[in-house]
């Protein structure tokens, strides 16, 4: 399962980028995908949406369950990813590939908070 060191993650298994403009681009994990098995739909937040961190703000629906989306930080959404209505298979093809939303955090030292690579590693392997 990959797990790349670039990203910042959530104990909830989302992934999360900072970009170069100072905003945060978030999915999910390979773990998370891969648990819920083949994803039929996303409900993505709207541009311009507030959320607060840990706020549940999307939605992936598999052929076994649905599951909320959390946001990692609190921020405005300012992009969602449009591809993902008519194709949410796309994040089972990678999952680190095809991104959710974006915010433009309220606090950009929040991010520190967040997990790194073996922080994740090392509660994935705490909950099997």
């Amino acid at each position: 399962m990959k797990v790349p060191t670039n990203l910042k993650y959530t104990s909830s298994h989302e992934w999360v980028r900072q970009e170069s403009d100072g905003t945060v681009t978030v999915g999910i994990t390979e773990f998370a995908q891969d648990a819920l098995g083949d994803l039929v739909y996303v409900e993505l937040p709207e541009v311009g949406r507030q959320v607060k961190g840990g706020e549940a703000c999307a939605v992936v629906e598999s052929v076994k369950a649905a599951s909320d989306v959390y946001a990692p930080i609190a921020g405005e959404v300012v992009a969602i990813n449009e591809s993902l209505k008519d194709k949410p298979e796309s994040i089972n093809a990678d999952a680190f590939a095809a991104w959710m939303f974006r915010l433009k955090p309220v606090n950009a030292g929040d991010l520190g908070a967040l997990l790194d690579a073996a922080g994740y590693e090392a509660a994935i392997a705490a909950n099997k």
